[in-house]
């Protein structure tokens, strides 16, 4: 075979080589890409990398329950094994990691096109008049672009192009080409900032979309958890329920008893039997609560409706050993400080002011005159010898091109609206920051008034468990009657179900507050407080 041939199915070979990548192939490499992005931001902004994934696993316990639909297993669920389980299954968290991975995606083809792009493209005819074929002809292209950012673009291609006349019965010509083509902005569009703004905008939208995603991470946490603590709640009332019914249950029976011994009046035995009647349909719309916020939260967790699953009550008592006294001395004006640092929805708010600024500067660049400085050069091969070229015969050209702004009306709307889009930022800036300013304050005062309520509720509950001891001593000695006793077991039912409310509400604001001033980080051990920055908070007590 000819060398040019040879030359030219090469290049054809190459061309379909190129194109035979799979679409696993192509997905697995921009996963790669992606995931190496994320990484590299989270540990930017986070200080650890993502471990990110965008797909939801095919083995994950949605799955497996919804395979298995004879399985009655009971789930034992705690507060890190709950979130572990949103996170994996729950539609809301997914559609945010989604989110995460297109903005990252959007980045890579940013990157892309300022970067050498190669090209490779071919064909083939055969020519001919009725019956007769008259010649057959061959042809590739090699080309290579880039974009700088100076605002300069680079076009080079080689060429090759094989042509037989059919009907002579001679062999092949080969003809090579070489072709170099540079344009050069000098007024508009030349400035470094405006040629590579899609570039810069995509760059910090994947930091926004990270700051986004965790933030999402932390509050989807923390309503994941005030979840669980409602059903303990609920359950906790139960519990109290049921102590309360068992109870009323046995002094219905004493007083039915001292009835028919003719030492007590029907009154009181009614009176006892009313309140054990109303303490089982108490229970009766617990139960339809609880049945109610299970289903809930199954939803949330992204599982069967149909689960069966425990809580693990032992998630309220370790409640009980938090301190509610640290948050008295906290310092508003260090709250103050370190959300304004660190709360990140307000940090990202304040770079997209600097982005409509920058908006606006692209915009004006725009208004300019267009002024570009073109340059070309080519060679043709001679025939037969595809490789040899002459520099000494090469056509090339050198010239300008200009565009006034004679009308620049869209140009002109275009700028006129990034200013209105940069008043607008610079307003929604001033309002995240006063909104951030002012829930902090209350996340502080919810705290603090929470921490104390659940204090007096424990006084509360103490007085009522007196009160019941002491009304059921004086009812024994006949000196009460069975009304005393009914009211303080209400009282003290009362007094036990505000004090678990009062608990769980302190334990949520505190989580409210940490989550605003963005010291929860949430793993696979659940939620983790960053305890470090915690001494700046207390303030100095004389």
């Amino acid at each position: 075979m000819p060398r040019p041939s040879r030359y030219i199915l090469l290049s054809l070979f190459c061309l379909l080589v190129a194109a035979c990548a799979t679409p696993e192939e192509s997905r697995t490499a921009a996963d790669e890409e992606v995931y190496a992005l994320l990484d590299a931001r989270r540990a930017e902004l986070f200080e650890r990398p993502s471990g990110f994934t965008a797909d939801r696993a095919s083995d994950s316990l949605r799955a497996r329950l919804l395979l298995d639909h004879s399985s009655e297993t009971t789930l034992q669920l705690d507060i890190a094994t709950s979130l572990e389980i949103a996170a994996e299954n729950n539609r809301s968290y997914q559609d945010r990691r989604e989110q995460l991975y297109r903005s990252a995606l959007d980045l890579t083809l940013e990157q892309w096109r300022f970067s050498w792009r190669p090209s490779l493209s071919g064909g083939g005819s055969v020519n001919g008049t009725g019956d007769t074929s008259d010649s057959a002809s061959i042809d590739s292209d090699l080309g290579m672009s880039k974009q700088f950012g100076s605002g300069a673009q680079v076009i080079g291609s080689i060429g090759a192009s094989l042509f037989k006349a059919l009907s002579q019965g001679d062999g092949w010509d080969a003809i090579g080409t070489l072709g170099l083509t540079a344009t050069m902005p000098l007024l508009r569009g030349s400035a470094r900032a405006v040629v590579l703004e899609p570039l810069t905008q995509a760059q910090r939208n994947l930091v926004y979309e990270v700051r986004t995603y965790e933030r999402f991470r932390r509050t989807f946490a923390v309503d994941v958890v005030g979840r669980y603590y409602a059903i303990l709640r609920t359950l906790d009332n139960i519990t109290n329920e049921q102590a309360n019914l068992e109870s009323l249950q046995l002094l219905r029976l004493r007083n039915q008893a001292m009835a028919d011994a003719g030492r007590m009046n029907d009154i009181q035995v009614d009176q006892a039997y009313q309140d054990e009647l109303r303490a089982q349909a108490s229970l009766v719309d617990l139960f339809e609560t609880y049945g109610g916020q299970m289903d809930q939260f199954m939803l949330l967790l992204g599982l069967p409706t149909e689960t069966f699953a425990e809580l693990d009550r032992g998630e309220l008592e370790s409640l009980k050993t938090l301190d509610g006294t640290d948050f008295q001395n906290m310092d508003p004006e260090a709250l103050v400080v370190l959300s304004l640092e660190r709360r990140l929805d307000l940090v990202t708010t304040r770079d997209r002011l600097i982005d409509a600024q920058r908006r606006t500067d692209v915009a004006a660049e725009a208004l300019r005159i267009g002024l570009d400085l073109e340059a070309s050069v080519g060679s043709t091969s001679e025939e037969g010898r595809p490789l040899s070229f002459r520099s000494s015969n090469s056509p090339w050209s050198l010239g300008f091109s200009f565009d006034l702004p004679i009308d620049r009306l869209p140009e002109r709307n275009i700028y006129r609206r990034s200013l209105l889009d940069r008043d607008a930022a610079i307003r929604a800036e001033e309002l995240l920051t006063d909104t951030v300013l002012a829930d902090m304050r209350e996340n502080l005062r919810q705290t603090r008034s929470t921490a104390e309520r659940y204090q007096l509720q424990l006084i509360s509950v103490e007085l009522a468990q007196r009160r019941v001891r002491s009304s059921e001593m004086k009812l024994d000695a006949g000196r009460s009657d069975t009304r005393d006793v009914l009211e303080s077991r209400r009282s003290l039912l009362g007094a036990q179900n505000s004090a678990t409310s009062a608990l769980i509400e302190f334990a949520l604001a505190r989580l409210r507050l940490y989550r605003d001033l963005e010291l929860l980080d949430v793993d696979e051990n659940g939620i983790q407080l960053d305890e470090s920055a915690l001494p700046r908070l207390t303030a100095t007590v004389e």
